[in-house]
């Protein structure tokens, strides 16, 4: 292997590569000369996708393969380009499972960020605790409101999140 310095971002502290980074040095290696890099979608409709990217020898033998699954509701980026993250993502993928970029980790700089930006998503989207609770605020009969949540969505919420909304029925 060449002495190739990857160049990388670091997210919270531990440096990943990026997968441009993977695919330039992929490109430009003697070693991968005439090798392909090859995308498909098993599963594409205007919700999710799932893309497989196979990396194949001069002599058409699969040598590495990545997979990726994005919904195109998670995140602001993949209501447009849940497909290109899917892409970029499994070849990324690919190309770490070949052994390129991976001194730190498998995951690329793209699939942090990417899985990073889901869960600060997530996180902004109120729990069903706390829709509960602005349920039971709004309701003029609290306890009717508590049995409806209880009747209906009680089997999702543990024992510690039921004691907090008898609060707020009192």
């Amino acid at each position: 292997m060449s002495n190739y310095k990857f160049k990388t971002t670091k997210i919270k502290g531990k440096d990943y590569v990026e997968v441009n980074e993977r695919i330039k040095f992929f490109r430009q290696e003697d070693q991968y000369n005439k090798w392909s890099i090859q995308t498909e979608f098993p599963v594409l409709n205007s919700d999710e996708c799932v893309c497989r990217c196979t990396i194949t020898d001069y002599d058409g033998i699969v040598i590495a393969q990545g997979h990726a699954h994005e919904l195109k509701s998670n995140g602001m980026i993949n209501k447009t380009s849940y497909v290109e993250n899917c892409e970029t993502s499994a070849v990324g993928r690919a190309l770490a499972m070949l052994g390129i970029g991976i001194d730190t980790s498998i995951a690329s700089a793209n699939e942090v960020e990417n899985a990073i930006a889901q869960q600060d998503e997530q996180t902004k989207q109120p729990s069903l605790l706390d829709k509960s609770i602005e349920f039971i605020k709004a309701a003029s009969d609290k306890n009717k409101a508590f049995d409806t949540i209880i009747s209906k969505k009680g089997n999702e919420l543990s024992e510690k999140q039921i004691a907090v909304l008898k609060r707020f029925i009192k």
